[in-house]
C-alpha cells in the first residue's frame, strides 16, 4: 500500500465512520472505483483506531465525569456507565464470533449496494418518527434502551449498514431525540472501535512489516483521526437542528448507482 492510498483510505474511514453512510461499505469501494488492491479486513479496522482516538478526544470531558461520577456513585451516572457497557456487548460478541465468516464471504458491492440502499429506507422511517422523541438525556436512556441499540449496531459488520446509521435508528425508534441518540451511538461504538483497532494494529505490528508498509499505516491512523473529529463534531452539531435525509438520500443514490455499475454492460 502506498502512503498516498494510505491517507485516502485514512480520510475515507474517517468522514464516513461517523456519518451514517457506511465506513465498510466505502473502504471496500473506493479501492474498487480506484482499481487499488484491496486493503483487507486488518487494515480496515486498524484505521478504526483513529476515529476511536476521535471519539476520546471529543468526548474526553464527558467521560472523564461520568466515571468519576460512576465511581462517586451518583446514580445517573453509573446507570449511563453501565448502559453502555452492556450495549457494547453484543457488537464485541457478534464481532468475536462473526469476524472470519463476514470477511470471507460479504466483502462485495454488491452486499454494500444492497445494504446502502436497504438500511437507508429505515434510517429514513427512524427519521420521521424523531418528532415524538421524549428523551432528551443521555442519562435517562437506560439499560434497556441500551441494550435494544446495542443489538442493533450488531448488524453493523454487515459493510454497507453503518455502525453510526443503525444505531442511530435503533436510537430514533427507542425514543431518542436526533442529537441524544447520535451521542449515545458514538459513546456505545467507542469500546468496539477501540477494541477491533487496537486488536487489528497489534497483529499487523507483529506482522513483517516493512518501513514503507509502517508508514502508510501511520499516515492512515493520523488522517482516520483528523477526518474523524472533524465528522463528529459536524454531525452532533447538524443534528441539533437538522434532518437524516440528506444522509438517506446519499445511500440510496449510491446504492444504486452501484447496481447499475455491476449490471451494466461492460
Amino acid at each position: 500500500m502506498t502512503a498516498s492510498q494510505a491517507v485516502v483510505l485514512g480520510v475515507v474511514q474517517g468522514l464516513t465512520e461517523f456519518l451514517p453512510i457506511s465506513s465498510s461499505g466505502h473502504l471496500i469501494l473506493v479501492p474498487t472505483l480506484l482499481g487499488w488492491p484491496d486493503q483487507g479486513l486488518a487494515f480496515d479496522a486498524a484505521v478504526h483506531l483513529g476515529t476511536a482516538l476521535a471519539l476520546l478526544c471529543y468526548f474526553g470531558r464527558e467521560l472523564i465525569r461520568i466515571g468519576v461520577g460512576a465511581v462517586a456513585g451518583y446514580r445517573a451516572d453509573r446507570r449511563l456507565a453501565v448502559a453502555i457497557v452492556i450495549g457494547s456487548a453484543p457488537a464485541g460478541l457478534a464481532g468475536l464470533l462473526l469476524e472470519h465468516a463476514l470477511e470471507a464471504q460479504l466483502r462485495s458491492a454488491m452486499v454494500v449496494a444492497l445494504s446502502l440502499i436497504g438500511w437507508g429506507l429505515v434510517l429514513w422511517w427512524a427519521d420521521r418518527r424523531a418528532a415524538r422523541a421524549e428523551v432528551h438525556d443521555l442519562r435517562t436512556v437506560g439499560v434497556a434502551r441500551a441494550l435494544a441499540i446495542g443489538c442493533a449496531q450488531a448488524v453493523a459488520l454487515i459493510p454497507g449498514t453503518s455502525r453510526s446509521g443503525i444505531t442511530l435508528s435503533a436510537g430514533l425508534f427507542a425514543g431518542l431525540d436526533r442529537s441524544t441518540a447520535a451521542r449515545f451511538a458514538f459513546l456505545l461504538g467507542l469500546p468496539i472501535t477501540a477494541a477491533a483497532g487496537l486488536l487489528k494494529t497489534g497483529v499487523l505490528l507483529r506482522s513483517d512489516l516493512t518501513p514503507a508498509d509502517a508508514s502508510a499505516l501511520g499516515l492512515g491512523l493520523l488522517t482516520s483521526f483528523a477526518a474523524g473529529l472533524a465528522a463528529v463534531w459536524f454531525l452532533v452539531r447538524y443534528l441539533q437542528r437538522g434532518t437524516l435525509t440528506a444522509f438517506v438520500v446519499y445511500r440510496i443514490a449510491l446504492g444504486l448507482l452501484i447496481l447499475w455499475l455491476l449490471v451494466a454492460p461492460k
